[in-house]
């Protein structure tokens, strides 16, 4: 049987779980009478834990927002699953953290948790492989996360700090539709209301956001997803590339997804539609060419080259390269 001190401990369990617990469900999981739960609710407001009582036909207790973090309690799987988030976050750079809140906060719930879960973790970090090294820090600052996710959510204009790939600091004010995790950094996309038009903006550049009064209307169309691949994809770079690809639009955008190129799809005539192959034009920008040849080449698809002339003469250098290879005793 349960020590008094275990079932607290388990209805503390249960509450953190989310949501209203009526008493009866409570006395029923702890195994007790509906005034020995109130009773224990007692003890944990006598530690400071913020439950509050819901009156009503469907009332009972739950966790209230508090001053701070009640006790944190969490099963074998769920300690597992919170440390290796973390592992991926920080290996993908799509963790708000930074790296020291990361690392403390993964000591912190590694200290705790039975040797035995301690020593099975160990086993799957030194048997876990990446097939992708981190790239280059992208950390947003948290405040600033934070901020403009609140000005999202609320349409309140928003006046940043921004320092953009040529280093050049300016002052924007932003009416920002929505922050998008994208290949590992973070976005935020809306209208630079200095210039009234639509901007994608790197969240890690962002070295101040202070929400500003006003509000403002979100537009109608793509979301903000759809709006940070467009921006990505039609970038000013050394090169513009266009391309016609016959095929499908799956089988073009296994190659070149909606970050990379613009696919111009035609409206498709009677009896066609997205799995008929038709000629396609697909527009890119790109600072170097030279990786372009081996992703035509895995297409596997009738394609003609419309610009620039360089891509054709490194294509047909490629293709060279390979009948010389093949001709090889």
């Amino acid at each position: 049987m349960p020590r008094p001190t275990g079932r607290v401990l388990t209805l503390l369990e249960l509450l953190q779980s989310g949501g209203t617990r009526t008493v009866a469900e409570l006395a029923d999981r702890l195994g007790v009478e509906g005034r020995t739960v109130r009773r224990y609710v007692g003890q944990l407001i006598d530690l400071d834990v913020p439950v509050e009582s819901v009156r009503g036909r469907y009332g009972g207790y739950r966790l209230a927002p508090g001053y701070r973090l009640p006790p944190l309690m969490l099963s074998d799987d769920e300690a597992l699953a919170v440390l290796l988030g973390l592992l991926a976050g920080r290996r993908s750079g799509l963790t708000a953290a930074q790296h020291t809140a990361n690392e403390t906060a993964s000591a912190k719930i590694r200290r705790v948790l039975p040797k035995h879960i301690a020593r099975r973790l160990d086993t799957l970090l030194e048997s876990l492989a990446f097939t992708e090294q981190p790239g280059e820090p992208g950390t947003p600052d948290a405040g600033v996360l934070l901020t403009i996710a609140d000005a999202v959510r609320h349409r309140r204009p928003v006046s940043i700090r921004y320092t953009d790939r040529d280093g050049r600091r300016s002052e924007r004010t932003l009416h920002a539709y929505g922050i998008v995790a994208h290949a590992g950094r973070w976005y935020a996309t809306g209208k630079d209301a200095r210039i009234g038009e639509d901007r994608t903006f790197r969240l890690d550049r962002i070295a101040d956001a202070r929400t500003l009064p006003g509000s403002f209307e979100a537009p109608v169309g793509p979301g903000p997803a759809q709006r940070v691949l467009s921006a990505l994809a039609t970038a000013a770079y050394r090169h513009e590339v266009t391309l016609r690809i016959h095929g499908t639009v799956e089988q073009i955008r296994a190659h070149l997804p909606a970050a990379i190129a613009c696919l111009e799809e035609h409206e498709p005539a009677a009896g066609q539609g997205r799995a008929t192959e038709r000629w396609l034009r697909v527009e890119l920008r790109a600072e170097r060419l030279d990786w372009l040849p081996p992703v035509l080449a895995s297409l596997d698809r009738p394609f003609v080259i419309e610009r620039p002339a360089e891509l054709r003469d490194l294509v047909t250098a490629l293709a060279d390269r390979l009948a010389s290879c093949a001709r090889r005793a």
